[in-house]
C-alpha cells in the first residue's frame, strides 16, 4: 500500500496498495490442457500485467485546460454525492500543487530487483521482532479479527510492517494536496506511447480525489489535516480513499471506521480487503515451495489467479516439497534467488495478497515476514 510505500515504489510505480483498478478474474480451466491458448510470458513478470488497457474504457488523450479540468471536478463531484459545489470549490482553494509529489511520480522505474536483493529491503530481523512485538501487544484485537475472518494474526501485522513499520511512518503529506496534484498535474513524460497511461492515472487520481470528499464526509474527517502517502495513501494499513470506502470496517463499534487511530478497525479492515478484494480462504495455504522437473520449461501465465490444478501443473513438471489438500489450484511462482532460481506455487490466498499490491515479490515478501512474525524458519532468499 508509499511515503507512497516503499514497497510500492519498488514494484514499478503502482499506485497505491490496497486499491488497484479492477482486472478480470481468468476463467478456471479443467484438468488437462486448456481449451485455448494460455498468455505467457517470456520470464516471470513483477509487476501485474491483467489490468490490461486494452480491456478498458477509452479515453480522450486531448489536453483539457487546469481551470476547465477543476471546474467540471467540482460540478461532477458535486452531482454525484451530493456535495455543494461552493463546499468544494472552497476546499481546492485550500489545495496546494506540490512539486515533490510531481518529481516523485516522475523519477523513473528502478529496475525489477531479483527476489534475492528484493527480500531483505522488507524482511529484517528488526522487522520481525518488530512484528513480534506489535502482535504481542494486540494480539487480542488480533486474534478476535483471526476468528471472525479467518486472515492469520500474522498476515494482518506483516501487511502493517511492510506499508508503514508498523504505524511509524504513515506518510507525512496532506492527502488532499497530494491528490490533487496528481488529480490535475500528473507528470507527462512526452513520450507519445506513455500519454495514455498517464492521462489513465491522472483520471485515476482525480476519481480518488472525489472519493476523498465523500469519504471525509461520511467519517467525519477534516479534509485539510489529513496525512498520507505521496500518492494519498492513509493510514497503518495505507488505504485510498476508494478502498477506505469499500473495505474499511468499524471494528470497535463506535459508528465510525478510523483508519487513523483505531486498532480495531484498522485490522478489520485489512483483513476484510483480504476476504471481499481477494477472496481469502479460511484455512488455506498461502504458498508452497516446488520443484520443476528436468526438461520442463517454466510456466509463467500472464494471469495470475490461481486456477490451475495440481496435475495440469505437473503436467508441465511442477510438483509442491510439501503435502498440499487435495482439490486445490494454484498459480506457478518464479522468483531469482541466491542460488539459482526458486519455484513456488500461490493458491488462493497468496492471489489474495497480490490484490493488495500487484507484486508477486510483494506478495511472497508479506507472506515470508507472517511466517517469521510467528515463529517459522525462512528458505534463504
Amino acid at each position: 500500500m508509499i511515503r507512497r510505500s516503499l514497497a510500492c515504489m519498488l514494484t514499478l510505480g503502482l499506485v497505491a496498495c490496497a486499491t488497484q483498478p479492477p482486472s478480470p478474474s481468468p476463467t478456471p480451466q479443467a484438468s488437462g490442457a486448456p481449451n485455448k491458448p494460455v498468455p505467457i510470458a517470456k520470464g516471470p513478470a513483477e509487476a501485474a500485467p491483467e489490468a490490461a488497457a486494452a480491456s478498458a474504457a477509452p479515453v480522450d488523450l486531448a489536453p483539457v485546460p487546469f481551470e476547465v479540468a477543476r471546474a467540471n471536478f467540482v460540478r461532477d463531484t458535486a452531482a454525484r454525492y451530493g456535495i455543494p459545489a461552493a463546499q468544494i470549490q472552497a476546499t481546492l482553494d485550500q489545495a496546494q500543487i506540490r512539486d515533490p509529489i510531481i518529481a516523485a511520480m516522475s523519477r523513473p522505474a528502478e529496475r525489477v530487483k531479483p527476489w534475492n536483493e528484493y527480500r531483505p529491503m522488507f524482511i529484517s530481523q528488526a522487522r520481525i521482532d518488530g512484528g513480534r512485538k506489535f502482535l504481542a501487544q494486540h494480539r487480542d484485537e488480533l486474534m478476535r479479527v483471526q476468528s471472525r475472518t479467518g486472515v492469520p494474526a500474522e498476515v494482518i501485522v506483516a501487511i502493517i510492517g511492510v506499508e508503514t513499520s508498523y504505524g511509524g511512518n504513515t506518510g507525512s503529506y496532506r492527502v488532499l494536496d497530494a491528490l490533487y496534484t496528481l488529480a490535475f498535474k500528473y507528470p507527462r513524460s512526452g513520450d507519445p506511447a506513455k500519454l495514455e497511461r498517464e492521462v489513465r492515472r491522472e483520471l485515476f487520481f482525480r476519481d480518488e480525489l472525489a472519493r476523498l470528499f465523500a469519504l471525509t464526509r461520511d467519517e467525519k474527517l477534516d479534509i485539510t489535516s489529513i496525512k498520507g502517502s505521496y500518492a494519498g495513501a492513509m493510514g497503518m494499513g495505507q488505504f485510498m480513499p476508494s478502498s477506505y470506502l469499500d473495505y474499511a470496517v468499524d471494528g470497535n463499534g463506535d459508528g465510525r471506521r478510523d483508519l487513523f487511530n483505531s486498532y480495531d478497525d484498522v485490522f478489520s479492515s485489512i483483513a476484510n480487503y483480504f476476504v471481499k478484494k481477494g477472496g481469502w480462504v479460511r484455512g488455506g495455504p498461502v504458498a508452497v515451495p516446488a520443484t520443476l522437473a528436468a526438461g520442463h520449461e517454466e510456466f509463467n501465465p500472464t494471469e495470475w489467479a490461481p486456477t490451475w490444478t495440481l496435475s495440469d501443473l505437473a503436467a508441465r513438471g511442477y510438483q509442491p516439497r510439501s503435502p498440499v489438500p487435495a482439490g486445490l489450484t494454484a498459480t506457478p511462482i518464479t522468483l531469482e534467488a541466491s542460488t539459482g532460481k526458486q519455484y513456488w506455487l500461490g493458491f488462493q490466498n497468496y492471489y489474495a495478497i497480490t490484490r493488495y499490491n500487484l507484486s508477486k515479490m510483494y506478495a511472497m515478501a508479506v507472506f515470508q515476514l507472517s511466517q517469521a512474525i510467528a515463529g517459522q524458519e525462512l528458505p534463504p532468499a
